[in-house]
Order: structure tokens, then sequence, then C-alpha cells
């Protein structure tokens, strides 16, 4: 019930909702911060797995040049062109919700280090204040991993719209030929990246985990 009214009330590409007063409405609907941020991790877990199939995929297009020997190059320019808008997308999408679970992360942290005034028990208070380190430790290191991703991401999409924009503007053997000796470089860089999304779904599994514990 709760996602259900969490996406009722939540665009995540829409900075603009994550405000006080934002916050201060989903509280009343008894979804909270913490809600909010398990959520926007698990909404970027998977534009990571979609960013594996897209990238995966476009990898695929472009080595596919390697087999090209002789038809419609026209063809193969609408391939990889479309092949690249979709990793641009998926992108761009990834991009998006790291702004958003970055947003309702500072809100929370916030929050929680200024309620730990509110305890009268100083051992609650500890064991609370013990608790935001070690969540903030485990977020850290998601976020670290969700950037590491969009770094590896920006090479591959240079990579692969210098090689769109060539093949556009030069519909020859010579376009061919300059992308079937870029394909090693994007097929290095496109490893590296879905390593690195590897790594990114692996800290969001560890800190819904650790959040839900």
């Amino acid at each position: 019930m709760k996602n259900k009214t969490l996406q009722a009330f939540c665009f995540v590409g829409a900075l603009s909702a994550c405000s006080s007063a934002y916050y201060g409405t989903m509280e009343k609907f008894g979804v909270y911060k913490r809600d909010i941020m398990v959520d926007r991790v698990q909404d970027a877990r998977r534009a990571q797995d979609d960013g594996e199939d897209q990238f995966t995929s476009a990898l695929e297009a472009f080595k596919s040049v390697h087999e090209f020997d002789g038809g419609k190059l026209e063809k193969v320019y609408n391939t990889l062109n479309d092949e690249y808008e979709d990793s641009r997308e998926v992108a761009e999408d990834i991009s998006e919700r790291i702004d958003a679970i970055e947003s309702v992360a500072n809100a929370m942290f916030r929050e929680w280090r200024k309620e730990l005034g509110e305890y009268s028990s100083d051992s609650l208070r500890k064991k609370s204040e013990l608790r935001l380190k070690q969540t903030q430790v485990r977020y850290e290191e998601l976020i670290a991993a969700m950037h590491q991703t969009e770094s590896r991401m920006e090479p591959v999409l240079a990579l692969m719209l210098d090689q769109v924009l060539f093949l556009k503007h030069n519909l020859n053997a010579q376009a061919i030929q300059s992308l079937k000796t870029e394909v090693p470089k994007i097929d290095a860089d496109v490893d590296r990246l879905l390593n690195a999304m590897q790594e990114a779904i692996a800290q969001a599994d560890a800190f819904v985990a650790e959040m839900k514990r």
C-alpha cells in the first residue's frame, strides 16, 4: 500500500518535489523519508539492470559491423543510431535516479542528526547515533558505486556518438573500417561499465537490506 501511495505522489525526475513540504505531505500518508529512500534505491537498481541490458545490446550491434560485407549502409547507421539513442536515454534515467537518491538522503540524514538531540535517554541516543553512522557508511558506498557507473557511461556514449556521426556523414567503406577499428575500444569500455553496474546493483541490494534490518 505504501509503494502505491509513493508512486502516486513521487515523480523521480522532478527535483522540485524534493522539499520539506513534499516530505511532510508524504508523512501524512504514512510514507517517511526512510521509505522513500528505499523505494528510490530500488528504482535505481532496476535502472542499472535496464542499463546492463541496453549497453550489452548496443555493444552487440556495434560488434556486428565486423560481419558487414556489403549492403545498405543506411540500415547499419539506423541500427547503431537507435542503439546509441536508447543507451543515452537509459544513462539519463540512471543519473536522474541517482539525483533523487541524493536528495532524499540529504533530507533523511539531516533530520536524523537533528532528532538525536531530542532523546532523553542517553543509551537510546547512542544506539540511534551508531545506527546513523552505519547507515551513512553504507550509503556512501552505494552512492560511490552509482557515480562510478555514471563516470563509466560517459566515455562509452562519447565513443558511440563519434562513430554514429562519422557513419552518418560518410556512408562508405571508410566509415565502416573506422568503426571496425574502434569496436575493441568500445568493447573494453562497455566491459568496465557493466562491471561498475554490477557493483552498483550489489551495493543497492546491501543498502536496502541494511535499511530493512
